[in-house]
């Protein structure tokens, strides 16, 4: 994760829905929001959220009454994409019931908080050849909201993992926001070697040695911001490639099998291993602190399923630099005179 010099979203309140392994939480709490509602179905993640921030998120959302939950300036959301009924030719509100978003739509409709900010996978864009993203867009403009949406890739961010997402960023039409931007790429300068464990003895069991492995590349000591891929076990499937750590890392996963499942295979110190769960939270962007499952099954599914902390942060910043450069064009604006 960043560190963070300037407090941008100090005096903010924000809930935390979908809420996985609290990465939105760690992003706006890093910025100075404080979160007053936590919605988590997943037990075991359930309980990773509690070890770490001592609140235990409510269940089933679909159950939750919209206006049980406490007043917020931001609601958080990184929510399933479920498929959309799109049968009829009504848009917006109405088309969005029958999802989790909906979920999301009540809730904003009831408590019409001063932003909403969305994270989904980069597929979500083309889902149902884009009309999932137009009912989204749709909705929240009925709902009296400026929409903004963009595809970030957490490599541009700091981050050396190939990790592709849309962000939405949604301002009440009443704030008047009209130069939000997303964060502007800038130059990667650590890769997967910079964020393995330094203690050997922590991955030893991870290493494996294979007779039907295959390289087809030569390590070298280029950099890369793309994974570098070396070689192969097997029949080279997912979850049987191998690659440099002086690249990046291709996308954590929550599923999918293979030898090096979830994580992909790295050469390290002349032998190949799959990442550890600790290291890949640090691809996520979390910190060292950070408590994980005990579970490995369960840490690598749950990393795979999480959002990028560092590429929230930067989001979040840009969030506050909005609305603060908003409230200062209302305070240049002269009171008229009745």
């Amino acid at each position: 994760m960043i560190d963070v010099k300037e407090k941008s979203l100090l005096g903010f309140k924000f809930i935390d829905l979908f809420a996985g392994l609290g990465g939105f939480r760690i992003a706006l709490e890093s910025l100075g929001a404080k979160c007053v509602y936590s919605n988590e179905w997943d037990k075991p993640v359930r309980k990773v959220y509690t070890d770490n921030f001592g609140d235990i998120p409510e269940g089933d959302i679909t159950q939750i009454n919209e206006n049980s939950i406490p007043e917020h300036d931001i609601l958080c959301a990184g929510f399933p994409c479920q498929a959309f009924s799109i049968s009829g030719k009504q848009r917006g509100f109405e088309d969005s019931r029958g999802t989790l978003f909906f979920d999301v739509a009540r809730i904003v409709k009831a408590k019409k908080p001063k932003i909403v900010f969305m994270e989904n996978v980069k597929n979500f864009v083309s889902h149902d050849d884009g009309k999932t993203l137009c009912i989204v867009k749709a909705t929240m403009e009925e709902l009296g909201y400026k929409f903004n949406q963009k595809v970030l890739n957490a490599v541009n961010y700091g981050i050396p993992q190939n990790r592709e997402r849309i962000y939405m960023v949604c301002f009440r039409n009443d704030l008047n926001i009209e130069n939000f931007n997303f964060p502007k790429p800038f130059p990667l300068k650590r890769y997967v070697e910079d964020f393995l464990l330094e203690d050997e003895s922590q991955v030893e069991h991870l290493y494996i040695q294979r007779p039907d492995t295959y390289f087809n590349g030569v390590e070298d000591n280029k950099y890369s911001n793309k994974p570098i891929r070396l070689g192969i076990v097997n029949k080279g499937g997912q979850g049987e490639r191998i690659y440099s750590t002086k690249g990046i890392a291709i996308t954590l996963s929550a599923y999918g099998g293979g030898i090096f499942a979830k994580t992909g295979g790295y050469l390290i110190n002349g032998k190949t291993r799959k990442l550890h769960p600790k290291e890949c939270a640090r691809l996520m962007g979390f910190p060292d602190s950070y408590k994980i499952s005990n579970s490995a099954n369960q840490a690598y599914k749950q990393f795979g399923n999480s959002v990028v902390v560092d590429v929230l942060q930067l989001i979040g910043q840009e969030i506050g630099s909005a609305m603060e450069e908003a409230i200062n064009e209302r305070d240049r604006i002269p009171t008229m005179a009745i």
